[in-house]
């Protein structure tokens, strides 16, 4: 099959021929068609210790190409929408619904199978699983429980979106954060997981959503998303502003969309008494977190929440957005603004880095 590859650590990507095992016990393969660069792809890709060579792209849908012994739930030639996590269901974790914390799951930063093993190799080499799904090959092999049955007439570019972004922003609103009808939220970041954060506030029935981004069109393209403030971060002080619009008080919550230390700081210093901060994106590993002076924040019951993946046990959440798409209320077309064949993902990879337009999803078919 053919592979977009990283082989070494803040390279571009290389088209390149490598092979994929048959599925084992509880094992799918799929053939993938579409697969939308997220930015933790880029972290992963400019990380100076990365693992290499590696696949990656987890933002992935296509078609059941063969099943392992033992799948009952899937079969050749269905549809399906893979997730990074594939949950086992009885550990620790998932028997509390905690499905991202899953013991298994946690293979989608190891570059393996749940059990160790690497599923691709390449002249007789390994060459690792990135982010548990490797979705910039053509072929590839996750557990039953993550790939996700979609029905035929969804179109699978549609689909490919949900496997990251839709799922994140709106699971970290809905599931994370719990927002009730009615609460003040402000989003930092509008990337394809903020604009999903703005979404999902905006399916919450938030009544007033800050939206803060440096990049004009993206500030111009969350209106469409339920925005109902916009903010530049280079030209507005965020925290001051949303302070002053909720006279005093403070947003109820904010969501870190972009992965940056300093977000969080601004977003703990921009919510009210006992508000909510979420950090939603990855930042990276040099990034820290200054709670200063912390009795402030323990006298002020302010809280700080991760977030990976949005809490999503995507078995359930993947049909219940889908749901909401069919149904008018989340829009999944407009999050995708460029698309592009697989060979040209290092072009896609610098929009990504110059913060050009909200989601690329590549055709691998």
């Amino acid at each position: 099959m053919k592979a977009a590859l990283l082989a070494s650590p803040a390279t571009p990507l290389v088209m390149a021929d490598v092979d994929c095992v048959d599925p084992g016990p509880g094992q799918v393969r799929v053939q993938v068609t579409h697969c939308g660069l997220c930015h933790s792809d880029l972290t992963m890709i400019d990380a100076p210790e990365m693992m290499t060579p590696i696949i990656l792209g987890h933002e992935a849908a296509g078609i059941v190409d063969a099943v392992g012994p033992g799948v009952d739930s899937l079969a050749e030639g269905d549809h399906v929408m893979l997730s990074p996590f594939g949950p086992c269901g009885t550990c620790y974790w998932c028997v509390r619904g905690e499905m991202t914390l899953c013991a298994s799951a946690a293979s989608m930063f190891m570059g393996t199978m749940p059990d160790g093993s690497i599923p691709f190799t390449m002249d007789g080499q390994p060459v690792y699983r990135g982010l548990g799904v490797a979705g910039f090959g053509q072929l590839t092999l996750v557990a039953e429980t993550a790939a996700v049955k979609i029905d035929p007439e969804v179109p699978l570019e549609v689909a490919a979106v949900i496997g990251c972004a839709i799922q994140t922003g709106v699971g970290a609103v809905l599931n994370t954060a719990k927002v009730e009808e009615g609460a003040t939220v402000l989003v930092m970041g509008l990337g394809g997981v903020g604009m999903s954060v703005v979404q999902g506030a905006r399916l919450a029935g938030a009544s007033r959503i800050f939206a803060s981004d440096p990049v004009a069109d993206r500030r111009n393209a969350a209106v469409a998303f339920g925005a109902t403030d916009l903010l530049d971060p280079n030209e507005t002080d965020v925290v001051a502003h949303v302070q002053e619009a909720t006279k005093g008080i403070g947003a109820d919550y904010a969501f870190d969309a972009a992965g940056a230390g300093p977000l969080v700081e601004a977003g703990l210093a921009a919510t009210r008494n006992g508000g909510t901060t979420v950090m939603v994106g990855a930042p990276a590993l040099e990034h820290t977190v200054t709670i200063n002076p912390a009795v402030m924040y323990l006298t002020a019951e302010k809280k700080l929440l991760g977030c990976l993946f949005g809490g999503c046990n995507s078995q359930r959440e993947v049909p219940r957005l889908l749901a909401l798409w069919q149904n008018g209320r989340l829009d999944l077309e407009p999050m995708i603004t460029a698309r592009r064949p697989i060979n040209e993902i290092n072009a896609g990879l610098e929009d990504l880095r110059a913060s050009i337009g909200i989601r690329t999803v590549f055709n691998l078919s």
